[in-house]
């Protein structure tokens, strides 16, 4: 049975408070996990942290801390540090992000992701071992590192973020697990087919690896607004956020769409942007509408064979009480 998750808004709030009190709702609702993304407000570490003190049972999760801010052993210090303040109910989910946001906004080589992220797996997984670490990489070549603490036992898996079919090959053969982002039914399972190519190449087995797709979701009384503020979000990220979520819809079979929404976007005509993602593209990439409405387009998804979790997501501006009322219609039975 797929279970149900939330992935914490990744738009600012006023306070450190408001994402620990959805954290804590979420728990209290029945939620199994929290997902908490890092962009350029608050960093995820320190909320992740006091949603750690202020909850007792749920799984505390990065989807994603990207890899090129912060270097492989400081990463794994952290999530040993966070396995540790959370009782071992941390699960670190890493990925590259896009060159939109690792060049332009921390002035690092976007170089190639995929071998960056193959390396940061490994060095992770090393350190969280408990071993000393010898590696000599493409990009990191380290010597002598281990942690001074004793390593968390069992080890906090580490989850890969993809899109691209190599990209989702590489977390099925490496990692522990594959964030999904951006998905329709059909395309995720072409994906998956990736992902379970992946695991037989490496030395995982399939029953042990984690899928998760972070969905936009927003469930409302009033349906109107529920799908405008969902055609809203994704219209940002094809629009706004580089190639990135553009070329994964095209790859999809979206790329007519795609092009034009950039392109309205880029004009400035951002309703018209958002009409263009509504209806039809809406429904094949979110679950938003009337609660109703909204519950059942996410059976598309849980529906997914292979879908271990999908992690109910918010639109950028929903409200804290519209994202309360998405919370409560989408909570587990």
């Amino acid at each position: 049975m797929t279970e149900h998750h939330v992935h914490l808004p990744v738009a600012a709030q006023d306070s450190v408070q408001d994402f620990v009190d959805m954290a804590v709702r979420a728990e209290e609702l029945g939620y199994e996990a929290v997902w908490l993304p890092e962009t350029w407000g608050r960093d995820a570490v320190t909320i992740m942290t006091s949603i750690a003190h202020a909850t007792e049972d749920v799984l505390i999760g990065s989807s994603i801390v990207n890899v090129y801010s912060r270097s492989p052993a400081l990463l794994a210090q952290t999530a040993a540090t966070l396995d540790e303040v959370s009782d071992g109910r941390f699960r670190l989910g890493i990925g590259p992000s896009g060159p939109a946001v690792i060049e332009n906004w921390h002035g690092i080589e976007f170089g190639n992701p995929l071998r960056r992220t193959r390396e940061y797996v490994d060095i992770v997984k090393t350190v969280l071992a408990g071993e000393e670490l010898e590696y000599d990489g493409e990009y990191f070549e380290v010597s002598g590192f281990r942690l001074r603490c004793d390593p968390p036992e069992p080890a906090p898996s580490v989850d890969v973020a993809a899109m691209g079919p190599k990209a989702v090959e590489l977390a099925g053969r490496f990692a522990d697990g594959w964030h999904a982002l951006l998905f329709a039914p059909d395309a995720l399972r072409d994906r998956l087919e990736d992902f379970e190519r992946g695991t037989e190449m490496g030395d995982s087995k399939r029953s042990e690896q984690d899928v998760t797709l972070s969905l936009t979701c927003c469930a409302l009384e009033d349906g109107d607004r529920a799908r405008h503020l969902t055609a809203q979000h994704a219209a940002f990220y094809v629009g706004a956020m580089g190639d990135y979520y553009r070329n994964s819809l095209a790859r999809q079979g979206y790329e007519d769409e795609a092009d034009a929404i950039a392109a309205k976007w880029a004009d400035g005509d951002r309703e018209d942007a958002i009409a263009l993602f509504a209806d039809e593209l809406l429904d094949e990439f979110a679950a938003a509408g009337t609660p109703e409405r909204a519950r059942d387009e996410l059976e598309k998804f849980t529906a997914v064979d292979g879908v271990d979790n999908v992690s109910i997501g918010f639109p950028r501006a929903a409200s804290p009480e519209e994202i309360d009322a998405t919370l409560e219609a989408f909570a587990p039975e």
